[in-house]
């Protein structure tokens, strides 16, 4: 059910035009479209309810290579993103719908975690292994937009999109649900020692390569 107040204040996050309220528009529009957590992940998103301790890049690419966090800020720094955070005034919202909170803050953590890159066809793998994790029915719908969409925003990537569709919706079936997952307590670790516990794999080279060409 759309939230008209939500939507309000989305936007006024999104116009702020202050990185800071990145992750405050992203879990506004969420809760304000009625994305919420399918009641069946419910009790395996317990662990992260109101969990989103701040993110410090320039921390993380300290750590050695190959470690969670470094490889995590590696990403970032190489894409010009920054971690979303959510304000304290946010709280309630946060409590409350923990699967906008969740998606919006890991999205990018999945993305290295999985190995897809920034591309239509990498957006794709990661919408992909969330619908496969039936986080949300709503992403369901988003799955279905997103492969009409994106070969037409793309056409050089069709091959790629629909192969990292497939693979996205394979992986998420395989993995345990990452969602739920405090991968904020983990940076240190070697990155796949952290897939290897996750249920996932090392991506491999040659699909790499495919995806970023």
């Amino acid at each position: 059910m759309l939230k008209p107040k939500q939507l309000l204040r989305a936007i006024r996050a999104v116009r702020s035009q202050e990185a800071t309220k990145l992750g405050d528009f992203a879990i506004l529009k969420a809760d304000a479209l009625g994305a919420g957590a399918n009641p069946a992940v419910m009790p395996q998103l317990e662990p992260v309810v109101g969990y989103y301790p701040p993110i410090d890049l320039e921390a993380l690419s300290r750590l050695p290579k190959g470690t969670f966090g470094y490889e995590y800020a590696h990403h970032m720094q190489a894409n010009q993103l920054s971690p979303f955070t959510v304000s304290p005034a946010l709280d309630d919202v946060a409590r409350r719908n923990v699967f906008a909170l969740r998606y919006a803050i890991t999205h990018d953590i999945f993305h290295v975690l999985l190995g897809f890159d920034t591309s239509y066809a990498g957006e794709m793998g990661v919408l992909a292994f969330a619908v496969a994790q039936n986080y949300s029915r709503s992403q369901r719908l988003g799955l279905w937009l997103a492969s009409a969409l994106y070969p037409l925003l793309a056409p050089g990537q069709t091959r790629d999109i629909l192969a990292n569709r497939r693979l996205g919706l394979a992986l998420g079936q395989q993995a345990q649900c990452l969602l739920g997952t405090r991968f904020e307590d983990m940076w240190d670790r070697p990155i796949d020692a952290v897939r290897q516990q996750l249920g996932l794999p090392s991506p491999s080279p040659t699909v790499m390569s495919a995806r970023q060409g």
